[in-house]
């Protein structure tokens, strides 16, 4: 079994859809730049409101993945 290095990235996606929406679209796009991601922790969480409702999501996330050798 190989010894592997780890590198985390913040990014913050958003939707107008859903939380879950708002991770998604931020790690499919750490997925068109990054290789080997390999998990994600939520930071943050907030959204916008208007009129009383939510507009829109904002989710902070940290993406892990594996340094190649």
């Amino acid at each position: 079994m190989s010894e592997h290095v780890y590198k985390k990235v913040e990014l913050t996606g958003s939707s107008p859809i859903s939380s879950d929406e708002a991770v998604k679209n931020a790690i499919a796009k750490a997925d068109e730049t990054l290789k080997n991601l390999r998990w994600f922790e939520v930071t943050e969480t907030r959204g916008h409101l208007k009129n009383g409702e939510i507009s829109h999501w904002q989710v902070t996330v940290k993406v892990g993945f594996t340094l190649e050798d």
